[in-house]
């Protein structure tokens, strides 16, 4: 089985400030930090180094060389990722001394997809492969289409939720990977409750991972739903956070384990992200996943 992730590359701009900068607000910087990302990038890394087998693909600039071999050296197949005319997609980041975080996406090389593309890199998969997708990429609503058409599992992260994702057809997807945000943004629900089950009206025939940030996670489908308390750390940068949640959690579940194992790997493997700066350069190891899970280590 092979998961396809086909999904952005960017170059993060990280700004170091005290807090979030209000409308009208000027505020001076503590340092910049340039750090490889986007949420497809993020995301392929934490598949590879939490053992998947994992291609990726999209599109770079010629300032994005080096996005393609990070992902090469986290062990994830980059002969789908091709090379544009244009700039390589980037994201401001502002991250606060609480370490939360504020983003401003350029779209550039990642916006460049076309059909022809994708129907290529679809004819290298098979029915049974997943699928995984988010939203800082165009042609979305072709991949769901096509990939369902190719018998894969389709994944989807709808992140960020715009017009695209409204005119994409998805009832089509086996699985959605959201946080409040999105839960809210797709459901026009507040709670929780109330947000798992608009989904489960929404979309009845998929399964819902729904993160809750400090408060844990939930999974729920058709005939079961399993809850996961967050593990306790000091947040430095929560930039890859749900990246890093959903590599681990299709990894665990493309290994064969349960949804609570799936779940506590997940949680564990996101605490530690958030502990660190950055973005793809904080997602841990799997070995480091396994061993602080079985010795109860605190992060």
């Amino acid at each position: 089985m092979k998961i396809l992730n086909y999904g952005s590359l960017n170059i993060d701009y990280t700004y170091r400030i005290p807090h979030i900068v209000a409308p009208g607000e000027t505020i001076t910087s503590q340092y910049l930090s340039v750090f490889p990302g986007g949420k497809g990038l993020n995301q392929s890394v934490a598949l590879a180094k939490a053992g998947a087998q994992v291609w990726h693909a999209g599109m770079i600039g010629e300032d994005g060389e080096f996005l393609k071999q990070i992902c090469k050296k986290s062990g994830a197949d980059t002969r789908f990722i091709s090379q544009v005319e244009t700039r390589t997609g980037n994201a401001v980041i502002q991250v606060s001394d609480e370490g939360q975080n504020s983003i401003i996406l350029f779209p550039g090389a990642n916006r460049m997809n076309t059909k022809e593309k994708v129907d290529s890199v679809l004819d290298f998969f098979e029915p049974g492969d997943f699928l995984l997708l988010q939203n800082e990429i165009n042609l979305i609503g072709y991949l769901i289409d096509k990939g369902k058409e190719k018998g894969m599992t389709v994944i989807l992260n709808p992140s960020p939720f715009d017009e695209n994702l409204q005119e994409a057809d998805l009832k089509k997807v086996d699985l959605f990977l959201i946080n409040e945000i999105e839960g809210r943004q797709i459901t026009g629900k507040n709670e929780t409750e109330e947000i798992l089950a608009e989904m489960k009206k929404c979309y009845p025939r998929a399964g819902v991972v729904l993160t809750l940030g400090s408060e844990g996670a939930i999974y729920q489908d058709t005939q079961e739903i399993w809850r996961q308390k967050a593990y306790e750390t000091k947040a430095i940068d929560t930039t890859a956070a749900g990246d890093t949640f959903t590599g681990y959690f299709l990894a665990a579940m493309m290994e064969g384990k349960n949804k609570a194992q799936a779940l506590t790997e997940a949680s564990y493997a996101a605490a530690i992200a958030v502990s660190r700066k950055g973005a793809a350069v904080s997602i841990p190891e799997k070995q480091e996943v396994i061993y602080g899970i079985a010795n109860q280590k605190i992060v």
